[in-house]
């Protein structure tokens, strides 16, 4: 007899392969999946989901990485898992993936609501201070993702973790971010490498993904500004050489990437994800 579970994991298959269809078949084989990660334009959000979401698909997106799921309710920005995906799908978006920060006792409710909206990744986006005190708390955390992992496997997900730059600062002669890596299972979790944070923490992502091919199946594109103070700066207007990133893309595992942009100085959010959308829109090396 067929389980809960696994009628979550053959809706997700149906709703991820439903949603990306409609735009390979208006956009043609060649159209490039162009993603956002939706945290860069919450305050729009906040003023109005919809409107936003329209403009996103104005501008190009056709691939979304959601940062609303409230794990009291169930629900994404307000609304059920389904009818969230559905209102992407219906703009030419496939919502990919969501961010999550929660803790084993919530997983198996956290993975359930996610296979309903038919994403294929689930994302822990950031360590609480508590957690990262010490070499062992990464230690603990490696065990958990595994963990975790494991459960997200069983509604068809693949669970991944984000870095920042605090993963670079070394804790007894270890860099933490390769002790996480290398203390979880491939086949239960993969990284969601953020570009700019890994320049931030003092490293070359080029580096690392040939250290450890086949990890970082996700990537968070993100510029950085070419002053001293380096700040976020819309994709291709900073100092990051994305060209050379992206010739790495295969020996990563990428699979998908999201256009993000923590902050803002100068643009209003839609003018710098509108840049960042036409420069890799337009770059031949995407």
């Amino acid at each position: 007899m067929t389980n809960r579970r696994d009628f979550l994991r053959t809706a997700a298959v149906l709703a991820a392969g439903s949603a990306f269809a409609p735009s390979l078949i208006s956009c043609g084989e060649n159209k490039k999946i162009i993603g956002l990660q939706l945290y860069t334009v919450r305050d729009k959000i906040t003023a109005g989901l919809n409107p936003t979401l329209e403009k996103l698909a104005q501008i190009g997106y056709n691939s979304l990485e959601a940062a609303g799921y409230n794990m009291n309710d169930g629900t994404f920005y307000g609304m059920a898992p389904d009818a969230f995906a559905n209102l992407t799908k219906s703009l030419g978006m496939t919502l990919h993936s969501t961010h999550t920060v929660y803790e084993l006792d919530a997983a198996e409710k956290v993975s359930e609501d996610a296979a309903k909206a038919g994403v294929e990744y689930l994302i822990y986006p950031y360590l609480p201070d508590n957690l990262r005190q010490h070499l062992d708390d990464y230690k603990a955390t490696a065990e958990k993702f595994n963990k975790m992992g494991e459960i997200a496997q069983k509604y068809g997900l693949k669970f991944g973790y984000h870095n920042h730059a605090f993963e670079f600062d070394k804790m007894d002669s270890q860099i933490p971010f390769d002790l996480l890596i290398e203390q979880t299972d491939p086949a239960l979790v993969t990284f969601e490498v953020d570009l700019y944070w890994v320049t931030r923490g003092g490293y070359d992502p080029v580096e690392y993904i040939r250290k450890y091919p086949g990890r970082f199946e996700l990537w968070h594109v993100k510029d950085m500004v070419k002053s001293e103070d380096q700040f976020f700066a819309p994709v291709g207007q900073g100092r990051i050489d994305f060209e050379r990133i992206f010739a790495e893309k295969e020996t990563a595992g990428m699979k998908y990437f999201f256009v993000e942009q923590d902050r803002f100085r100068d643009l209003d959010p839609f003018e710098s994800v509108e840049l960042s959308f036409n420069y890799l829109n337009q770059a031949k090396f995407v």
